[in-house]
């Protein structure tokens, strides 16, 4: 079994596209997956399955989702491995950064590159990026509201979509997956 990580995009916001945890929890049971925890009430799930391909995952979940609650909703599913690959590459670490300012941004796939590369960092001061391969670390130093840079690094110029969570919900669902991952394995060499 492989321990995942399932981020949703836009739901539950403004009251729009509401996918209650609990129907999430079942719809991810009913795909076959097990130790289904949900983190908050923003789309974010840790579970295991027996597949191998977190993009199949993506597939059938959103699958699944558009079946049961009739609108679609764009997921990225990462295995444990690559969300603890996040953390541990941590652009701002050393630096004191409020956690709740800064943002990674999953990306559904490789960001253009050469787009990004033609934003002038330094016009956008204090606030920060680093795109690295299907992430986007961002430091809004004085809030996300009125940051200047997320009208800039749109899904248009990254070429992709994405789903941003907050540092301490990134590093929560890499701890959330981590213990699952401890959990499941002794049970499987059991068996």
């Amino acid at each position: 079994m492989t321990t995942y990580v399932a981020l949703l995009r836009g739901i539950n916001v403004g009251g729009k596209k509401r996918v209650p945890m609990q129907t999430l929890r079942e719809l991810l049971s009913g795909m076959g997956c097990g130790s289904v925890r949900t983190h908050l009430n923003s789309g974010n799930a840790v579970f295991t399955h027996p597949g191998t391909d977190p993009d199949e995952l993506t597939r059938e979940l959103e699958r699944a989702i558009e079946r049961e609650l009739g609108f679609a909703v764009t997921c990225m599913v990462r295995d444990a491995d690559d969300i603890r690959r996040v953390v541990d590459a941590d652009p701002f670490a050393g630096r004191e950064v409020d956690p709740a300012r800064y943002v990674v941004t999953f990306l559904a796939g490789p960001a253009d590159a050469e787009a990004v590369a033609g934003v002038d960092a330094a016009a956008y001061a204090p606030e920060e990026f680093v795109l690295a391969g299907r992430e986007l670390y961002a430091y809004y130093a004085d809030g996300i509201r009125d940051a200047k840079l997320t009208k800039v690094l749109t899904e248009r110029r990254l070429g992709t979509a994405g789903t941003g969570r907050n540092w301490n919900t990134v590093t929560k669902l890499a701890a959330m997956a981590q213990e699952t991952q401890q959990t499941e394995e002794p049970a499987a060499a059991g068996e």
